[in-house]
């Protein structure tokens, strides 16, 4: 049979899962994970979920962690000397930070209409590449011009990876399972922040090696790193679950009935058919209110995320230790983060729970920075030390619950797509804001940066109370509708249909 007509059995056998013709009460409802499926799917949903994981996460995570690692590394570069050996001023540094985020924030929303409409196994290594080359030829740079460009393009190529990858793993898993997957990538993050002090501990020993200086030697080495994991990532990334070769026959189609079909006592998945791209999607999500309530608690989380990411090395520093001192304490840090970020977002997805828990974490980003400007000016660095703790271990479970609850209730693939690159992009303006926070006439008490970013805090938090009662009161109303009241095609309206009910 000719490839076309394999791939049109294919797109009917999907089309066959996402309306089965299975009657409701012959289905076969799995009481832990809410889904219904026909008795025809003789399955282990837990070994497809593992073997799921295996083939996806290690590769998403080793993505993010160079990611984070090459947007930040500029910071144990400025304690290696940078901000000296260029000539540059304290603002001129911040303005360095600042416009990584300009470039990063436009292009997120056009990168992910690419991915949706290219494979992810091609689109994804290649901005890779891209972002490796910026980042090597940042360790060549002869001023603050050099650097300033090269940071604009940073943000160009990095643009698509996080939403790209957020919206990606949508794709594979149901709302109720996304978060520990996303904790898991995400936990990259906080292990890229580690791995970030002890690699340039490490590296900052070349100082002078090629005539280099160690901080020039830090961006040349990661970047490079970035470019030779890139050439293997199209073997290692699957494109979907209709053409993955690692599932059987009755798995993939397990996993896309799952997906279309989710019915749960609080939740069911409108699937809209967006075969072909079309604006209106578009315009749907920047048209939606979720996003914009929303926004607030993003920069409630992502305003200490960069703070902390992007000055974390020059805080410590400034508390008395040296240089490599402050490069190893930085780890400790993060690797408690990681391990309580999937902890977190397991204990989310078994209670298909999001806005308890990052309300729960936004306190503790809120106490960790009260701890920071209570001993702000007391000689006690060791108490600072342990507000900046408590503060990273806040942040780093907060994020990716925030960015699954908004992305389980956006619904149609395009319609994610968009809004979930429109929430991050805009979103990711808090790093614009972040990189301007922390002034060096501040330090080493910070009392300017560790009040700002906790007012940013308290204002997130607010805004995901009010988003979790606008939610409940929706699904109230929803409830309420009479069935014949129904539109012809309800599935059709997404997140909007009487039959959607939002994750609370």
């Amino acid at each position: 049979m000719s490839d076309s007509g394999d791939m049109s059995k294919e797109k009917a056998s999907a089309r066959e899962f996402e309306n089965p013709s299975v009657p409701q009460d012959e289905k076969i409802t799995d009481h832990e994970s809410g889904i219904s499926r026909p008795p025809s799917f003789n399955v282990d949903e837990k070994a497809v979920l593992r073997k799921m994981d295996l083939r996806l996460i290690p590769m998403l995570s080793i993505l993010y962690l160079l990611a984070f690692l090459d947007r930040g590394n500029i910071g144990n570069a400025k304690i290696e000397g940078l901000v000296d050996d260029l000539n540059m001023t304290g603002p001129q540094y911040n303005w360095t930070l600042t416009v990584f985020f300009f470039t990063y924030c436009v292009f997120e929303l056009p990168s992910n209409l690419l991915l949706k409409k290219l494979r992810p196994s091609r689109w994804l290594p290649l901005i890779m590449v891209a972002w490796g080359i910026v980042m090597t030829l940042m360790g060549v740079v002869k001023g603050y011009g050099g650097l300033l460009a090269t940071r604009l393009m940073l943000g160009v190529a990095e643009a698509g990876l996080y939403p790209g990858v957020a919206y990606y793993i949508t794709l594979w898993y149901p709302r109720h399972r996304a978060q520990y997957r996303q904790a898991l990538f995400f936990s990259a993050a906080s292990i890229a922040g580690a791995f970030s002090g002890l690699l340039a501990y490490g590296i900052a020993k070349m100082d002078g090696v090629g005539g280099y200086a160690g901080w020039r030697w830090i961006f040349i080495l990661e970047g490079l790193l970035t470019v030779v994991v890139a050439l293997f990532a199209p073997f290692a990334i699957h494109d979907s679950p209709e053409t993955a070769t690692f599932l059987t026959e009755d798995e993939r189609r397990f996993v896309i009935h799952s997906l279309r079909i989710q019915n749960s006592a609080d939740a069911r998945e409108m699937v809209q058919d967006e075969d072909k791209f079309q604006m209106k999607y578009v315009l749907d999500a920047f048209k939606d209110w979720q996003i914009y309530l929303g926004l607030f608690m993003y920069w409630g989380i992502t305003c200490p995320l960069y703070g902390i990411s992007l000055f974390l090395p020059s805080i410590i520093k400034d508390l008395g230790y040296t240089s490599s001192t402050a490069q190893l304490l930085t780890v400790p840090i993060y690797i408690t983060a990681a391990v309580v970020a999937v902890l977190a977002a397991w204990f989310s997805d078994r209670r298909k729970q999001r806005s308890p828990f990052i309300l729960f974490f936004m306190a503790m980003i809120a106490i960790g920075f009260i701890i920071c400007l209570a001993s702000s000016g007391r000689s006690v660095p060791g108490v600072v030390y342990f507000g900046v703790f408590v503060a990273v271990i806040g942040i780093y479970p907060a994020f990716p619950g925030n960015v699954t609850w908004i992305s389980v209730n956006l619904a149609g693939d395009y319609k994610r797509a968009a809004g979930m690159a429109i929430y991050i992009g805009l979103g990711n303006l808090a790093g614009a804001m972040a990189s301007n926070f922390y002034r060096a006439q501040d330090a080493p008490q910070y009392i300017l940066g560790h009040s700002l970013e906790l007012a940013f805090v308290v204002v997130g938090m607010v805004a995901t109370v009010l988003l979790r009662f606008a939610y409940q009161r929706i699904n109230r109303q929803r409830d309420l509708i009479d069935p014949s009241e129904y539109p012809d095609d309800p599935d059709s309206l997404g997140d909007r249909s009487p039959l959607f009910r939002y994750m609370l």
